[in-house]
């Protein structure tokens, strides 16, 4: 499981910078098309949308406890009114259980213009040092996912917004993998400029010094990093 597909066909750091087996806390249970995260439940990110696996289709959304909270407006009717709208809750541990290592989850937002020149996804030497903390940080933790996701400004068309996106958080994964993590642990995802953080405040089209400038915060690659303490 290398990478989020894009949202159109599966659905899954930004620094002032923007996991196939994973651990029992945060796996893809056996086929499941959403990813479970450490406190067994539905990962989502930023926006609250729900993290789809490899295994995502309509179809297997359909069939899944989560479904109908996660994509309802594409699962038909009558499924949602007669599945229920979430998993059932785990049943509670024994009393005289240990206690599992508590979660961490840490999420980052690093400006893409810290990591790349514009218009760029080669890294810079600013960027790697970024990145550097990163992944210390992440030997740290019984690291169980990295959720990598590349956005950009409005400049440009989506096709090659969406491509520039996505070629961003793959930068990030293959360096965060030289450096020692786990591939399998890092899942990347391109959203294009459908998110932009910058909205309405920005004005005009054309590519000017002030309006590269003005939408820099859009321009961003968003981590999140899910574990447990060691």
């Amino acid at each position: 499981m290398n990478q989020f597909a894009k949202h159109s066909f599966l659905a899954a750091f930004v620094v002032a910078l923007g996991l196939g087996a994973v651990t029992a806390q945060a796996q893809t249970v056996v086929n499941r098309p959403y990813l479970i995260d450490a406190r067994n439940e539905i990962a989502r990110n930023n926006f609250g949308e729900c993290w789809r696996t490899g295994y995502w289709t309509p179809a297997a959304a359909a069939a899944d406890p989560a479904g109908c909270t996660c994509d309802r407006d594409i699962i038909p009717r009558e499924v949602c009114e007669k599945a229920p709208a979430v998993a059932p809750a785990p049943a509670p541990a024994p009393v005289a259980a240990p206690q599992p290592p508590k979660p961490v989850s840490e999420k980052k937002t690093i400006s893409a213009d810290a990591l790349f020149d514009f218009d760029k996804a080669v890294l810079r030497p600013e960027g790697k040092q970024k990145l550097d903390g990163l992944a210390a940080e992440a030997k740290n933790l019984n690291l169980e996912v990295i959720i990598a996701v590349g956005h950009t400004d409005r400049i440009g068309s989506a096709p090659y917004n969406q491509k520039l996106s996505e070629r961003r958080a793959a930068a990030v994964k293959t360096y965060l993998v030289e450096k020692g993590i786990d591939p399998n642990r890092v899942y990347t995802e391109g959203k294009g400029k459908t998110k932009p953080v910058t909205g309405d405040t920005c004005k005009g089209n054309k590519k000017t010094k002030a309006l590269i400038q003005c939408l820099q915060p859009d321009r961003r690659v968003e981590i999140e990093m899910i574990g447990t303490t060691k």
